[in-house]
């Protein structure tokens, strides 16, 4: 057979539309010429009499005989296997052209809707602009599902923006919007593009609720009745519950902790909290597992063998299906969610039936919606029986407060002076360490008044850009408070984060976030703190704290009674003073810093919940008995 001849009238036969005729030279064409070209055909054939799988298949060939890089065949086989729904194939030919994807929205669209569906978010930044230039509405609604979770991407406000202009009606581009400018503080943007969503929720319209990021939306909300809407999607958690809890499960003789987290490097603020207690666990009682999905370039940086933690199991490349069914395979008892809707969390692991026993912690403040979990760790402060009805988590009420704290591994104070610091010798310096997206146009309001009423004072705040450090100035100089008013630091190692805390007079807490890790370093460098009574479990946390070291005084009832309280305090040194040096004693005998007693608690919590499941009782409230107080310092910070 003349090969050309043949080729040339099985692609003439093709330019008719003939293609069975074509297709039937092409057959026997490949038993000896098997390149590019003849396969290419062979694809097109096949894609025209409707053998998509096949047609995919051949494409792949093309592809793999090809000689140019990223090759065009590929691209077409990841579509086909795609549309006919073999996504595996389509993964597996897609990745072989990842750079095209990178400028082709119909590939990336691909990649990144297999990616988001195996649960694998930290795959799909490099499709994100191409998404939401597209002309394609599917391609822009998936561009602005992959949006929620990038914040620190500087190019994403950009390209949040851009979705707006281009689709103003939707809601979730809007919400995505404002969180970005509450990021950098530009509360004038805030109000605009928030007032049609205040409109709408005092209308008694709450459908936009569940467009927003679970936890930004803590941001600007302290009403649980309306936290509990946010992205609520009405899941059957009764029989996600009910379908777990079917599996058969063998109890050992150790109870068996699995922690599931992306945070497990010593650096991230929840180790700064955790490590000891992991440390400290009984290993007579407890075998414990860290489940971790922590990024590789987190744990290069890391020094502490994290085998001291408990026994590592990676399952950062797992579909959330796969690692729940890893976390199942080591018979895990307990299964502790460490993240929840923070960034980087995977709670959908949870919706794959992951343990007999599944319990959220320490990372989200919140219920956390559509997840099938039983208990939910707080305290009596944080989570009151009055918030029950607005989660379907089961409260376990640590006794002392729900946030550990690690005084084994956090450094020990070392004042610095005011000099080395860049602050005003002789000014009270009110100081928040908080995240700027915490401060809210509310919260510079009150501080801005405390400021106007106490000549002589400043503002210290921990600053995340030169943009926020505009919007902030130019926000307080129309309140009436002068640029010299206010002192921004840079972040710094954390020997130093902690060493600075006391050169300031008071910490003044944000609202409806409170400080939660930088509360306690803050407490714990011997700065006390003032909070407001909060309403919701996020702007409760501090209470909790001060609690807990012996300062419920300086827990304001609202924020009336904080501003008085903060100006009150300025002109009243010996009653501040008096509070520093409790503060300073405290910290060695009650409970917020004893980690020993806290993880002892914990393991009577965990206790507790194996006795119920064991006795074939479902979750209900938990309140874990107090261990007696200390008598003597279990720690010195001098």
């Amino acid at each position: 057979m003349n090969t050309n001849i043949s080729f040339a009238a099985a692609s003439k036969d093709y330019q008719k539309g003939q293609y069975l005729k074509s297709l039937e030279i092409l057959n026997k064409l490949v038993d000896t010429q098997q390149d590019v070209k003849t396969y290419v055909l062979l694809a097109k054939n096949l894609a025209k009499l409707g053998f998509k799988n096949e047609a995919a298949s051949a494409y792949a060939l093309a592809g793999g005989l090809d000689s140019q890089p990223e090759s065009a065949y590929t691209r077409e086989a990841a579509l086909l296997y795609y549309e006919i729904g073999n996504e595996e194939e389509a993964l597996l030919n897609g990745l072989r052209v990842m750079q095209r994807a990178r400028n082709e929205a119909d590939l990336a669209y691909i990649l990144a809707s297999i990616h988001l569906k195996q649960g694998r978010k930290d795959l799909i930044s490099p499709y994100r602009k191409v998404l939401s230039e597209s002309s394609n509405p599917e391609h822009v609604v998936l561009a602005v599902r992959l949006l929620s979770d990038e914040l620190v991407d500087v190019t994403n406000w950009t390209l949040v923006q851009n979705l707006f202009k281009k689709l103003p009606h939707i809601p979730a581009l809007r919400l995505l919007n404002l969180v970005f400018t509450r990021e950098v503080c530009d509360y004038e943007l805030v109000e605009k593009l928030f007032a049609p969503v205040r409109e709408m929720i005092e209308s008694g319209d709450y459908s936009i609720l569940q467009k927003d990021n679970p936890f930004y939306h803590l941001h600007w909300c302290a009403d649980e009745k309306l936290n509990q809407l946010a992205s609520f999607k009405n899941l059957p958690l009764e029989q996600l519950a009910a379908r777990r809890k079917a599996v058969p499960h063998s109890w050992g003789k150790k109870i068996r902790i699995g922690y599931m987290s992306s945070d497990f490097w010593e650096n991230h603020a929840t180790m700064k909290l955790l490590q000891n207690v992991l440390e400290l666990h009984d290993r007579d009682r407890f075998e414990v597992t860290l489940f971790c999905h922590t990024p590789e370039n987190y744990i290069a940086t890391n020094k502490t063998d994290r085998s001291a933690w408990g026994e590592v199991c990676t399952i950062r490349d797992l579909s959330n299906e796969e690692t729940a069914t890893a976390i199942r395979e080591k018979q895990i008892d307990i299964l502790v969610d460490l993240k929840g809707y923070t960034a980087g969390g995977r709670p959908d692991v949870l919706n794959f039936g992951a343990a007999p026993i599944q319990v959220a912690w320490l990372g989200f403040p919140g219920s956390i919606v559509n997840i099938d979990l039983d208990y939910a760790i707080g305290d009596r402060f944080v989570l009151p029986m009055s918030s029950a009805p607005h989660y379907h988590e089961k409260f376990v009420h640590m006794p002392d407060s729900y946030q550990p704290n690690d005084t084994a591994n956090r450094p020990r104070p070392k004042p610095m002076s005011r000099a080395e610091l860049g602050l005003p010798e002789n000014a009270f310096v009110f100081a928040s360490f908080n995240a700027n997206r915490k401060i809210t146009a509310e919260t510079l309001d009150v501080w801005c008044n405390i400021l106007k009423r106490t000549p002589g004072s400043v503002l210290w705040l921990m600053l995340s850009s030169a943009r926020v450090r505009t919007n902030m100035v130019n926000y307080m100089s129309k309140q009436g408070i002068g640029a010299d008013r206010v002192i921004f630091c840079e972040r710094v190692e954390y020997q130093e984060h902690i060493n600075r805390q006391s050169a300031a007079d008071l910490g003044i807490d944000t609202f409806p976030v409170n400080g939660h890790t930088t509360t306690s370093e803050q407490l714990w460098g011997g700065l006390p703190v003032l909070t407001v009574k909060g309403t919701n479990f996020a702007s409760r946390v501090s209470e909790s704290l001060l609690n807990a070291v012996g300062l419920p005084e300086l827990v304001a009832a609202d924020l009336q009674a904080y501003e008085d309280m903060a100006v009150g305090l300025a002109q009243d040194p010996e009653r501040l003073n008096g509070y520093r040096q409790r503060l300073k004693q405290n910290a060695g005998i009650m409970p917020l810093f004893d980690s020993d007693r806290f993880r002892q608690h914990l393991e009577k919590a965990y206790e507790l919940m194996i006795e119920r499941a064991k006795q074939g009782l479902g979750p209900d409230h938990i309140a874990v008995p107090a261990l007696p107080a200390r008598t003597e310092p279990f720690v010195s910070l001098d």
